[in-house]
């Protein structure tokens, strides 16, 4: 991908690994025109890049939140082209908050394996104030761990962020107080604005199919306005911040 400045390495079984799917649904997805088409190599051989993993990783949440492969076709055309790896996990991670908690059992092995790299005990810590995991076994069992799937490949990339490690669990602390704030004053609104009303004519058939849809598209739609809206605040605020240096 012409955006990503690391070149794609993966193969499409690589790239399966990585993501904790089969190299069937990474095809198939293909064939749908979900993920771009791979950089050909030598020997006719596909490679795939970040751009493709956290592709790959948003349409697995999306379908995890019970759209359909049309709502996820619209969905993703409606993203930008040029958006990044980093851009993409965003979108992920942001559309998987929605979701319940849903701690996944994992060796060390197998954590590696979908990291895409060794984890040093340094590492681990790391991850594990984040959090990103925690160990699942007793204290002296190092090998087993609960970790939230969606907070992994974040959670890895900012491993080698060079910021030290309490900054980023300041950031964190930033982030899940407005992000909180926000979620409690959008339910209001929805509550307020919305069902309130709904519950007064659940006797029209009408109004009660629309609202349906709604909830159906409601979470997807939040998150992109979200996306969007910090990125441009960030944006702004990074460009007044730095203005004068």
């Amino acid at each position: 991908m012409a955006t990503e400045t690391e070149e794609p390495t993966l193969t499409v079984d690589e790239l399966a690994a990585r993501a904790g799917v089969t190299v069937r649904t990474v095809r198939f997805y293909s064939t749908r025109g979900l993920l771009p088409p791979p950089a050909i190599g030598p020997r006719r051989v596909g490679h795939y890049g970040p751009g493709h993993l956290s592709r790959l990783a948003l349409i697995e949440e999306l379908q995890h939140q019970g759209m359909t492969l049309a709502a996820i076709e619209r969905y993703l055309e409606q993203l930008p082209e040029d958006l990044s790896a980093h851009d993409l996990a965003v979108h992920r991670a942001l559309v998987a908050s929605w979701a319940p908690d849903s701690p996944e059992e994992a060796s060390h092995a197998d954590l590696e394996r979908r990291a895409g790299r060794s984890l040093s005990e340094e590492d681990i810590d790391r991850l594990a104030a984040m959090g990103v995991l925690e160990r699942a076994g007793d204290a002296g069992d190092a090998d087993g761990y609960r970790l939230d799937p969606g907070l992994l490949r974040l959670g890895v990339q900012l491993l080698d962020v060079p910021i030290a490690h309490e900054t980023i669990l300041a950031a964190r602390t930033v982030l899940l107080k407005h992000t909180r704030s926000a979620a409690h004053e959008l339910t209001q609104l929805f509550r307020d604005e919305v069902w309130s009303p709904y519950r007064e004519r659940e006797s029209d058939p009408e109004h009660v199919a629309a609202m349906k849809s709604l909830s159906a598209h409601m979470q997807p739609m939040v998150v992109q306005a979200l996306v969007t809206a910090f990125q441009r605040s960030l944006k702004e605020e990074l460009r007044a911040a730095f203005a004068t240096e």
